[in-house]
Protein backbone atom coordinates (compact mmCIF):
# COMPACT_ATOMS: atom_id res chain seq x y z
CA UNK A 1 0.00 0.00 0.00
CA UNK A 2 2.76 2.62 0.82
CA UNK A 3 3.65 2.50 -2.71
CA UNK A 4 0.19 3.75 -3.53
CA UNK A 5 0.87 6.47 -1.27
CA UNK A 6 1.80 10.43 -2.24
CA UNK A 7 2.44 13.34 0.24
CA UNK A 8 2.06 16.72 -1.34
CA UNK A 9 3.43 19.12 2.03
CA UNK A 10 1.96 19.76 4.96
CA UNK A 11 -0.86 16.66 5.94
CA UNK A 12 -1.92 16.33 2.13
CA UNK A 13 -1.78 12.83 1.49
CA UNK A 14 -3.31 10.82 -1.62
CA UNK A 15 -4.31 7.17 -1.44
CA UNK A 16 -4.48 5.61 -5.05
CA UNK A 17 -6.20 1.94 -4.39
CA UNK A 18 -10.03 0.77 -6.02
CA UNK A 19 -10.82 4.39 -4.49
CA UNK A 20 -9.09 7.50 -4.71
CA UNK A 21 -8.73 9.04 -1.23
CA UNK A 22 -7.20 12.05 -0.27
CA UNK A 23 -6.37 14.07 3.14
CA UNK A 24 -6.26 17.33 3.53
CA UNK A 25 -6.15 17.97 -0.07
CA UNK A 26 -3.32 21.50 -0.03
CA UNK A 27 -1.04 23.11 -3.02
CA UNK A 28 -1.88 19.91 -5.46
CA UNK A 29 -1.03 19.70 -8.85
CA UNK A 30 -3.58 20.90 -11.71
CA UNK A 31 -3.80 17.28 -12.90
CA UNK A 32 -4.50 15.51 -9.63
CA UNK A 33 -7.14 13.00 -10.28
CA UNK A 34 -10.73 13.20 -9.12
CA UNK A 35 -11.57 12.38 -5.64
CA UNK A 36 -13.42 9.30 -4.19
CA UNK A 37 -13.04 10.48 -0.74
CA UNK A 38 -11.55 13.49 0.99
CA UNK A 39 -10.95 13.52 4.63
CA UNK A 40 -10.59 16.70 6.16
CA UNK A 41 -9.26 17.17 9.06
CA UNK A 42 -9.98 21.09 10.55
CA UNK A 43 -10.66 24.18 8.86
CA UNK A 44 -7.73 26.08 8.50
CA UNK A 45 -6.13 27.14 4.86
CA UNK A 46 -3.34 24.67 4.95
CA UNK A 47 -6.06 21.34 5.55
CA UNK A 48 -9.06 23.11 3.97
CA UNK A 49 -8.69 24.83 0.72
CA UNK A 50 -11.65 25.10 -1.42
CA UNK A 51 -9.15 25.73 -4.60
CA UNK A 52 -7.88 22.25 -4.34
CA UNK A 53 -11.39 20.81 -3.22
CA UNK A 54 -12.61 22.32 -6.30
CA UNK A 55 -9.82 21.00 -8.10
CA UNK A 56 -10.63 16.78 -6.90
CA UNK A 57 -14.15 17.23 -6.28
CA UNK A 58 -16.91 15.38 -8.20
CA UNK A 59 -20.56 15.08 -8.21
CA UNK A 60 -19.50 11.42 -6.96
CA UNK A 61 -16.82 12.84 -4.17
CA UNK A 62 -17.75 12.02 -0.62
CA UNK A 63 -16.30 14.01 2.32
CA UNK A 64 -15.94 13.02 5.89
CA UNK A 65 -14.96 15.97 7.75
CA UNK A 66 -14.85 17.45 11.49
CA UNK A 67 -18.06 19.31 11.76
CA UNK A 68 -16.60 22.88 10.99
CA UNK A 69 -15.45 22.38 7.58
CA UNK A 70 -18.58 20.22 7.50
CA UNK A 71 -20.80 23.38 8.15
CA UNK A 72 -18.85 25.24 5.65
CA UNK A 73 -18.55 22.67 2.84
CA UNK A 74 -22.67 22.74 3.42
CA UNK A 75 -22.82 26.22 3.43
CA UNK A 76 -21.02 26.07 -0.18
CA UNK A 77 -23.77 24.06 -1.94
CA UNK A 78 -20.93 22.44 -3.37
CA UNK A 79 -21.55 19.73 -6.05
CA UNK A 80 -20.35 16.59 -4.92
CA UNK A 81 -21.75 13.89 -2.86
CA UNK A 82 -22.17 12.81 0.51
CA UNK A 83 -20.83 15.41 3.42
CA UNK A 84 -20.32 13.54 7.02
CA UNK A 85 -19.12 15.94 9.68
CA UNK A 86 -17.55 13.64 12.81
CA UNK A 87 -16.78 14.37 15.99
CA UNK A 88 -14.29 12.76 17.60
CA UNK A 89 -15.35 9.38 18.86
CA UNK A 90 -18.14 9.57 16.06
CA UNK A 91 -17.44 6.44 13.08
CA UNK A 92 -18.84 6.31 9.32
CA UNK A 93 -18.90 3.97 6.47
CA UNK A 94 -18.81 4.97 2.77
CA UNK A 95 -18.99 1.84 0.86
CA UNK A 96 -16.25 -0.43 2.37
CA UNK A 97 -14.54 2.46 3.72
CA UNK A 98 -15.11 2.31 7.88
CA UNK A 99 -13.78 5.38 9.71
CA UNK A 100 -13.37 6.66 13.11
CA UNK A 101 -12.96 10.24 13.65
CA UNK A 102 -10.55 10.20 16.65
CA UNK A 103 -9.44 13.75 18.79
CA UNK A 104 -6.70 15.99 17.46
CA UNK A 105 -5.75 19.04 19.78
CA UNK A 106 -2.61 20.65 21.09
CA UNK A 107 -1.63 20.39 24.74
CA UNK A 108 0.34 23.11 25.55
CA UNK A 109 -0.52 25.39 22.48
CA UNK A 110 -3.07 27.88 21.42
CA UNK A 111 -3.47 26.69 18.11
CA UNK A 112 -6.23 23.52 18.27
CA UNK A 113 -7.66 23.21 21.17
CA UNK A 114 -9.05 20.43 22.82
CA UNK A 115 -13.06 21.70 22.73
CA UNK A 116 -12.55 23.03 19.17
CA UNK A 117 -13.28 19.14 18.36
CA UNK A 118 -10.69 18.79 15.43
CA UNK A 119 -10.20 15.21 14.49
CA UNK A 120 -7.95 12.67 13.21
CA UNK A 121 -9.06 9.81 10.86
CA UNK A 122 -8.49 6.12 11.77
CA UNK A 123 -9.22 4.45 8.31
CA UNK A 124 -9.54 0.95 7.35
CA UNK A 125 -9.76 0.47 3.47
CA UNK A 126 -8.69 -3.08 2.22
CA UNK A 127 -7.66 -4.88 5.29
CA UNK A 128 -5.39 -1.74 6.38
CA UNK A 129 -6.03 0.58 8.45
CA UNK A 130 -4.30 4.36 8.61
CA UNK A 131 -4.12 7.03 10.64
CA UNK A 132 -3.77 10.10 10.09
CA UNK A 133 -3.88 12.61 13.04
CA UNK A 134 -4.56 16.21 11.75
CA UNK A 135 -2.95 18.70 13.87
CA UNK A 136 -2.16 17.45 17.21
CA UNK A 137 0.20 17.19 20.27
CA UNK A 138 1.31 13.61 21.53
CA UNK A 139 -2.14 13.06 23.36
CA UNK A 140 -2.74 10.25 25.98
CA UNK A 141 -5.68 9.26 23.85
CA UNK A 142 -2.80 7.59 21.45
CA UNK A 143 -2.15 4.88 23.15
CA UNK A 144 -5.75 3.43 22.43
CA UNK A 145 -5.42 3.80 18.81
CA UNK A 146 -4.25 0.62 16.54
CA UNK A 147 -3.10 1.25 12.97
CA UNK A 148 -0.74 -0.41 10.52
CA UNK A 149 0.07 3.03 9.08
CA UNK A 150 0.51 6.22 11.48
CA UNK A 151 0.82 9.53 9.45
CA UNK A 152 2.66 12.07 12.06
CA UNK A 153 2.78 15.72 12.45
CA UNK A 154 6.50 16.45 12.91
CA UNK A 155 7.29 20.15 12.29
CA UNK A 156 7.11 21.83 15.71
CA UNK A 157 5.45 25.42 16.59
CA UNK A 158 1.60 24.44 16.06
CA UNK A 159 1.77 20.16 16.02
CA UNK A 160 4.17 17.75 17.88
CA UNK A 161 8.09 18.08 17.99
CA UNK A 162 10.58 15.67 16.35
CA UNK A 163 10.90 14.34 20.19
CA UNK A 164 7.37 14.31 20.83
CA UNK A 165 6.67 12.80 17.63
CA UNK A 166 8.50 9.88 18.15
CA UNK A 167 6.93 9.53 21.86
CA UNK A 168 3.68 9.23 19.70
CA UNK A 169 5.08 6.55 17.46
CA UNK A 170 5.87 4.62 20.19
CA UNK A 171 2.76 4.77 21.85
CA UNK A 172 0.66 4.25 19.01
CA UNK A 173 2.96 0.94 17.36
CA UNK A 174 2.42 1.09 14.60
CA UNK A 175 3.94 -1.19 11.54
CA UNK A 176 4.81 2.05 9.52
CA UNK A 177 5.03 5.84 10.92
CA UNK A 178 5.44 8.14 8.21
CA UNK A 179 6.35 12.26 9.06
CA UNK A 180 4.10 15.15 7.69
CA UNK A 181 3.60 18.44 8.55
CA UNK A 182 7.12 19.33 8.72
CA UNK A 183 9.14 22.59 7.12
CA UNK A 184 10.08 22.23 3.52
CA UNK A 185 14.20 21.78 1.65
CA UNK A 186 16.78 20.83 4.27
CA UNK A 187 15.03 21.11 7.59
CA UNK A 188 12.16 18.94 6.60
CA UNK A 189 14.73 16.36 5.68
CA UNK A 190 17.04 16.83 8.96
CA UNK A 191 13.98 16.60 11.11
CA UNK A 192 12.27 13.52 9.18
CA UNK A 193 15.65 11.81 9.42
CA UNK A 194 16.00 12.64 12.63
CA UNK A 195 12.79 10.73 13.47
CA UNK A 196 13.67 7.97 11.82
CA UNK A 197 16.88 7.87 14.03
CA UNK A 198 15.00 8.29 17.23
CA UNK A 199 12.80 5.31 16.07
CA UNK A 200 15.72 2.87 14.75
CA UNK A 201 15.12 -0.68 15.80
CA UNK A 202 11.91 0.17 17.80
CA UNK A 203 9.08 1.28 14.70
CA UNK A 204 9.87 1.24 10.81
CA UNK A 205 9.63 4.53 9.34
CA UNK A 206 9.18 5.48 5.87
CA UNK A 207 9.81 9.36 4.36
CA UNK A 208 8.26 9.89 1.22
CA UNK A 209 9.37 12.57 -0.96
CA UNK A 210 7.37 15.57 -1.65
CA UNK A 211 5.80 15.25 -4.78
CA UNK A 212 7.18 17.34 -7.71
CA UNK A 213 10.07 17.57 -5.94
Amino acid sequence: MLENLHWFGQSCFRLDLAKVVYFDPYLLPGDSPKADIVFISHEHFDHYSMEDIKLICSADTAFVTDRSVGRKLQAASLACGQIKPLAPGESTTIGHVKVEAVPSYNINKEFHPQDSKKVGFIVLIEDMRIYHAGDTDFIPEMKNFHCDIALLPIGGTYVMSVEEAAQAALAIKPKVAIPMHCRYGSTANSDAARFQDLLKGKIEVKILQREGQ
